[in-house]
């Protein structure tokens, strides 16, 4: 006679679970469920506007990034506002790791006043939003130092970011296996020797991935320097809409162009990570 099992029977139970789990790691599933949603989302953007009367005029960004005059190829706005987001972000990344090292010098030095001054300075960067902090960088910081306001702009990502990525340094540092500091120490090694030889070496791999979304994180925090009217990509789209009135187009294409900057770094140092925790 066969078995027959109750619909709450635990190895009923289990197969059903096992099957949902199945049906979900699919990759045929799981693209049309994306697709599905992505559709989703196009629709309500494109019902949106309809119910708005907006008439799409995507024909015309090409312009936007480059154009032919008198046969030689310009380039076009949206490229020169990311020229410009790049110019921005990397002085202000490298502004930002010096600033953070020295932050990192004064934390783990001995000197009391070095380390209350480091984590001052920690705590009120960290718990000021970026956009208080830039008006007080143009407002404020601007005429006392005559900062012009991309100098400003350039100050204060360096700032914020500085002391998140001091933060990442110290914490790279202190992985280190404590042991290594007393091997190091019992062979003579000045303090000096023992970060470069020792140290540094070992904490580049644990550095990397959090250091590449901290790029990746001031690239986009880049576009706040737009409300002191910095000439970047935000900047320049909010001016073609104010020509155009292509709002969804402009911002769209905006969003589309940082995306594939971050994906892109993201790709790229990715791979960096990979060869370092391979030597490592």
């Amino acid at each position: 006679m066969p078995t027959i099992f109750k619909p709450d029977h635990p190895a009923l139970k289990a197969k059903a679970e096992v099957m949902s789990k199945n049906l979900l790691t699919n990759n045929a599933i799981s693209w049309m469920i994306y697709l599905a949603v992505m559709f989703g989302l196009g629709y309500l953007v494109v019902a949106g506007a309809s119910s708005m009367g907006y008439n799409w005029q995507w024909y015309r960004i090409p312009q936007y990034f480059f154009s032919e005059k008198n046969g030689t190829i310009e380039l076009g706005l949206f490229t020169i506002g990311v020229l410009n987001t790049f110019k921005i972000s990397f002085i202000a990344f490298f502004i930002a790791c010096a600033f953070a090292i020295v932050l990192v010098a004064l934390r783990l030095s001995h000197l009391i006043v070095g380390r209350t001054l480091s984590i001052t300075i920690l705590e009120l960067v960290r718990n000021t939003p970026i956009l208080v902090l830039l008006y007080l960088f143009y407002y404020v910081f601007g005429p006392v130092f005559s900062l012009e306001r991309e100098a400003a702009g350039i100050a204060c990502l360096a700032v914020f970011h500085g002391v998140l990525i001091s933060e990442i340094l110290r914490s790279a540092i202190e992985a280190v296996p404590k042991g290594q500091w007393e091997g190091a120490k019992s062979i003579g090694m000045s303090p000096f020797q023992t970060y470069r030889y020792i140290i540094l070496p070992q904490s580049v791999s644990f550095v990397i991935p959090p250091l590449t979304g901290e790029l990746i994180h001031l690239i986009k925090n880049s576009a706040v320097v737009s409300v002191i009217a910095v000439v970047e990509l935000t900047t320049i789209g909010r001016n073609v809409i104010s020509d155009t009135y292509m709002s969804f187009e402009v911002w769209f294409t905006i969003a589309a162009i940082y995306l594939v900057i971050t994906l892109s770094f993201s790709a790229m140092f990715h791979v960096v990570e990979k060869r370092f925790a391979l030597k490592s």
